[in-house]
């Protein structure tokens, strides 16, 4: 193996149809190093890693792959991972019902003549769960943990492999500020005391700061700069998060938060007295008498810790998606209204962005234009009848106004970056004719770039007229996008604040005074 490095990727170029992904790309990661890799979505980061995870297999792309010193044309998963290397995904390979023993071992189970050896496979996972910091019982299925835990669970399957080289993308885009924390330390302990390499794919510009070693920027598919953050003898050197970024987006970005002149009308949406609960416990109140307003032009913020409530409020609201026993009330223009089904909310101009674009957002199999158009295909048909060319209008007319980067609105969504799927999202939304419009983590898994254009667009409805209600967990983009926050912490709205004044600290007294 070279003295230099762990893994060599040289000039991997991979095409899709009508689109280059990869031009030409290197990538050089070395034994014990935290190695970040960063980029707008649409950059190529995840392409990259799937190349040499052996999701994309050889001959599916050009360029070399050097691991360990030898040349590597890895066919599937199972043969990357036989070599030592493993890839943790955004969304989580774990089999929900399994225990934690069994999702370690899952593949690669402990068994002689076909049968499983439960001891074994109890007393195995244990080590590695020892080693990882994770004090549960390793018969507990792993629906029962946190992300935080299911994250580390991910962790120990790859030991358990012998891993060598840990990707992981995104692997904080779901977790608490305290679980990042967490993981981020496990990245370094893992570099020093086990001589694991880790690339890290991540947005949280923070973190690339906080923990990489070496830092490679993507744009548009190729490589356009190698940063050493830190060598051994350097251990406290820093980066600024603006260098980084200019290497992303090709330019500065002197603001992360677009301007807006707020021209705020009356009260479009009030909810009173809002409570709720548990749809699997009765008796576990999870939304407690909250009192929210939000005026024609104003962007409201609603901001707390994981678990606080928010996501149960929306929903509940939304149809009541959520929640059992559910009690209070909703007015819209100042009059009552029973939105008991998410049809009847959507009537009533109600329309809720999911968190999670890619499960409950999009239909990913299907196309741009019809993603687009599906909030309301009667605006586009007559007498159940689809009218295809004012349909290819209306969805150009967003590809347009939104700056969907694709090269046509035939393409299909789950291809998209990030990003753009979630463009896609609010056209979808914004073509059904809403009022009010419930933005749930709309910017969470984008880059800065893309993040931009998101905030540009809620501004440019809200000087529209539309009443935006922002929900999030990033406090400086609450702070920087909001005209008021809410502040919610176990259920409840525990305080109120004016968006251009209010501070981090302030919002965070209100988190824990409940």
């Amino acid at each position: 193996m070279s003295d230099s490095y762990l893994l060599e990727m040289k000039n991997i170029t991979k095409t899709f149809p009508g689109v280059k992904a990869l031009d030409g790309v290197n990538l050089q990661v070395k034994p014990r190093e935290i190695h970040a890799l960063v980029g707008e979505n649409g950059a190529g980061k995840s392409t990259l890693m799937k190349i040499v995870s052996g999701v994309y297999p050889y001959g599916s792309y050009t360029g070399d792959i050097v691991f360990e010193g030898a040349a590597c044309k890895f066919h599937d998963i199972p043969h990357s991972e036989k070599a030592g290397i493993a890839i943790i995904h955004q969304e989580l390979a774990l089999s929900p019902y399994l225990s934690i023993a069994e999702n370690i071992f899952l593949g690669d189970e402990r068994a002689a003549f076909n049968v499983i050896n439960w001891d074994k496979t109890r007393e195995e996972a244990l080590v590695y769960m020892k080693k990882l910091g994770l004090d549960e019982n390793p018969n507990t299925p792993v629906n029962k943990l946190g992300v935080g835990k299911q994250q580390i669970v991910e962790i120990a399957k790859a030991l358990a492999k012998k891993v060598k080289l840990l990707i992981l993308d995104e692997p904080t885009a779901a977790l608490n500020e305290n679980d990042s924390k967490n993981l981020l330390e496990l990245l370094r302990e893992l570099k020093t005391k086990q001589g694991i390499s880790s690339v890290l794919i991540t947005h949280k510009l923070n973190e690339v700061a906080a923990v990489a070693d070496t830092i490679t920027i993507l744009r548009d598919g190729k490589t356009i700069e190698d940063i050493v953050v830190r060598t051994e003898s350097t251990q406290t050197a820093t980066i600024s998060e603006e260098r980084i970024i200019r290497g992303m987006v090709g330019r500065e970005m002197t603001d992360r938060f677009p301007g807006r002149q707020s021209k705020i009308g009356d009260v479009v949406f009030e909810v009173k007295d809002w409570t709720v609960y548990h749809p699997e416990n009765p008796e576990r109140k999870m939304i407690d008498k909250v009192n929210l307003k939000i005026r024609a032009g104003e962007v409201v913020g609603l901001v707390g810790l994981m678990g606080a409530g928010r996501t149960e409020f929306a929903t509940s609201v939304y149809g009541k998606y959520y929640g059992d026993n559910i009690s209070g009330t909703v007015l819209v223009n100042g009059k009552v209204v029973q939105l008991n089904s998410i049809p009847k909310a959507i009537e009533h101009g109600i329309v809720y962005v999911t968190e999670d674009r890619k499960e409950y957002g999009l239909v990913l199999i299907e196309d741009v234009k019809q993603n687009i158009t599906l909030s309301k295909l009667k605006k586009i048909s007559r007498n159940s009848v689809i009218n295809e060319r004012l349909e290819v209008m209306e969805a150009e007319k967003f590809k347009t106004k939104l700056n969907i980067k694709t090269p046509t609105i035939l393409q299909t969504v789950g291809n998209l970056s990030g990003g753009n799927q979630q463009k896609v999202v609010l056209a979808k939304w914004i073509f059904s004719d809403p009022r009010i419009l419930i933005l749930d983590e709309p910017t969470r898994g984008i880059d800065v770039g893309a993040k931009y254009e998101i905030y540009t667009i809620i501004n440019d409805l809200a000087a529209q007229g539309m009443a935006c209600l922002f929900i999030s967990s990033e406090m400086p983009e609450i702070i920087g996008m909001c005209d008021r926050i809410y502040v919610m912490s176990d259920g409840r709205i525990t305080g109120e604040l004016p968006g251009k004044t209010a501070t981090q600290e302030e919002i965070m007294r209100h988190i824990i005074v409940s």
